[in-house]
């Protein structure tokens, strides 16, 4: 197992839950887009072995991540952004790579690289007091981690442009409206304070819930899903069609249907 400075990863049950912890908001320098590499090499060495089917990504205090380190790119010279901007978007790019599926629990803000850390998941759940945004141009840049691109793909053509113009900031509720997440839930209030915990607990029962599912099918849905949208609707059905056979060579769809005819709850071993 890897040593973390910026992040925790705890692994239970099937769940793998990796917490970005660099105070005061989480923001992304290279050390932290690191141990996230780091991370996601660790979860695919241990996913057979320790049987993970879900990923949870959050972080740590009152935000998400709030954006990339400004501090760190400042300086920078074109060549040198362009680079951190090529070494960002792979690793963020890794989680959709990823064959189990990565829930996004996001409380606070989400700017910048964080919403575009938050579009590499499969699903984001908001809390309540969530905020997301693509506010670089108001620091004379453009999103450099994919927002520009995974933010057009999420909202549309012209909501990506009103937003990546703009740098608008939108809170949870307009964020669901517009497709960026999946729904908001509400954060704990403990002796009046907001506690920013239940988008947490959320996300865990939902990847748990994935978890009891046939791992191998979850794994071809994620597939079929991220490879066919960027096919023509023929060729990602022909996809699907091929995915869907696959499904019939494993064990677990033997499992699975008997299960169902049974009336029994099924047992998956992801073969």
């Amino acid at each position: 197992m890897s040593t973390y400075e910026l992040l925790s990863l705890d692994i239970d049950e099937g769940v793998a839950v990796i917490t970005l912890n660099r105070p005061p908001v989480n923001a992304l320098n290279r050390a932290i887009i690191s141990e996230i590499d780091t991370a996601i090499t660790e979860i695919e060495a241990r996913r057979e072995a320790e049987g993970i089917r879900a990923v949870v990504l959050t972080g740590a205090g009152r935000s998400f991540v709030a954006g990339a380190d400004i501090a760190q790119m400042k300086g920078y010279s074109a060549t040198e952004a362009a680079g951190f901007a090529r070494e960002g978007q792979i690793v963020l790019s890794r989680f959709e790579s990823l064959p189990v599926p990565v829930i996004a629990a996001v409380n606070g803000f989400a700017l910048g690289g964080g919403c575009e850390l938050a579009m590499c998941c499969d699903i984001i759940l908001a809390g309540k007091k969530a905020l997301f945004g693509q506010p670089e141009v108001k620091l004379g840049v453009i999103p450099g981690f994919g927002g520009t691109q995974r933010l057009t793909r999420l909202v549309g053509r012209q909501r990506a442009r009103e937003l990546c113009y703009t740098g608008r900031v939108v809170k949870a509720q307009e964020a669901v409206a517009i497709g960026l997440a999946l729904k908001v839930v509400e954060d704990d209030v403990v002796d009046g304070e907001v506690v920013p915990g239940a988008v947490v607990e959320a996300a865990v029962a939902m990847a748990r819930a994935i978890a009891a599912n046939g791992p191998y099918a979850v794994q071809l849905a994620k597939r079929a899903i991220n490879q066919g949208a960027d096919e023509d609707l023929s060729a990602a059905l022909n996809r699907e069609a091929t995915l869907f056979g696959l499904c019939f060579a494993t064990d677990d769809q033997s499992e699975g249907m008997a299960a169902f005819l049974e009336k029994r709850a099924p047992q998956f071993k992801n073969h």
